[in-house]
């Protein structure tokens, strides 16, 4: 049984120092100690849908082939020939004709990353094809999207995403499809994305197109510690929707019924994703840190295939709605970025109405070894 609550913040609950979200060292130290072993969100399963299908993601800035095998499994392979290390694959997505062939020498790769063909490689002396695969990165995949994990070692994904494997069930995330999608690039810290995204203190000036169909002060949480936080908001009136009319001839996703027909769900997930749950469709936001103050952010809408094939099925009731209020945020973030790195800026305190923020700080430091 899921327990929602609105916690405070506490005494003394203060922002972060400005050096967390100007300073490049704490940035390169990001890339490594969040980055560079935490599960990233790198897209959909959808996007590879036949063997050699693939797209290319840089994580951590490292350059990944996510591809399909011709066993359908999916592989994270280091763009990176294991001859003399050039990049092999250029093009952002595209499709494999059965292998993966570097353009320096022609070495040949399976799809399953084995190495296939070396050139003149055969005559030199205790050479052995097999000890040339392609490198990888951990994959894992949950409700439809697909996950990369850096490190050599990396947690087991069951073990770290164990608060959500199962939680969102009615929702049938792992059925839907991406309809539409907008890319962003922001001028700010990607954790101040993160931090706007976990309050609703400023939709009343911020969003007020937000704030007429769901009241800023309904939300409660179930998430309030560690990598994942979130909870739920209210609509103001029963049956409506967050779309540009306030209404949906939608119906609703997988079995989602009940109190969830008027509520609206939001959780961050540290530290490459934001998803919200809507009655009849989800929203996700891929976060990509570019710089210390460079976000890169995808922004995708994606609706039940079945209610797609309807002659009369739009989705931009749903994609100008957020798009509005994407772009309203971003605006925020970006002047929330420049006061931060003034010489004027000290740590605020924290609102009751800003507790996520908070725990998420913690979370933060804590993986920063603060």
């Amino acid at each position: 049984m899921e327990t929602f609550a609105r916690p405070g913040v506490g005494a003394g609950a203060r922002t972060l120092d400005s050096r967390w979200y100007c300073s490049p060292e704490v940035y390169a130290d990001e890339q490594t100690r969040i980055f560079g072993s935490a599960w990233l969100c790198v897209g959909r399963a959808e996007e590879i849908p036949a063997t050699g299908d693939f797209f290319t993601v840089t994580p951590a800035g490292e350059s990944l082939i996510v591809t399909r095998d011709g066993d359908g499994r999916v592989h994270a392979f280091f763009n990176v020939c294991r001859h003399r290390g050039t990049r092999m694959c250029q093009e952002a997505t595209g499709h494999f004709q059965g292998s993966i062939q570097c353009p320096y020498h022609a070495w040949t790769y399976g799809l399953d990353g084995g190495l296939r063909a070396a050139r003149n490689m055969s005559d030199v002396a205790g050479f052995d094809r097999a000890d040339y695969p392609l490198r990888e990165a951990a994959v894992a995949q949950w409700e439809g999207f697909i996950f990369v994990n850096l490190a050599a070692e990396p947690e087991p994904f069951a073990q770290a995403f164990a608060p959500l494997i199962g939680r969102f069930a009615r929702w049938n995330i792992g059925g839907l499809r991406t309809r539409r999608s907008i890319h962003y690039d922001l001028r700010c810290n990607w954790k101040l994305v993160f931090q706007n995204y976990s309050e609703c203190y400023h939709c009343p000036l911020v969003h007020p197109q937000l704030d007429k169909l769901s009241p800023s002060d309904s939300g409660r949480n179930d998430l309030l510690e560690g990598a994942f936080l979130g909870g739920y908001s209210e609509l103001r009136t029963s049956g409506s929707s967050l779309t540009t009319t306030g209404h949906t001839a939608r119906p609703p996703l997988g079995s989602v019924d009940g109190a969830d027909l008027d509520r609206i769900y939001y959780y961050t997930i540290f530290p490459s994703m934001l998803l919200s749950l809507h009655p009849d469709y989800v929203v996700v936001h891929y976060v990509q840190p570019t710089a210390v103050d460079r976000t890169a952010v995808e922004c995708a809408w994606m609706f039940d295939p079945k209610t797609m094939e309807s002659p009369d099925f739009d989705p931009t009731d749903a994609v100008d709605f957020w798009d509005l209020t994407n772009r309203q945020d971003w605006h925020v973030s970006e002047l929330t970025q420049r006061g931060v790195a003034s010489r004027a800026y000290q740590p605020g305190p924290y609102s009751n109405a800003e507790g996520l923020l908070h725990a998420f700080d913690r979370h933060y430091l804590h993986v920063m070894g603060a």
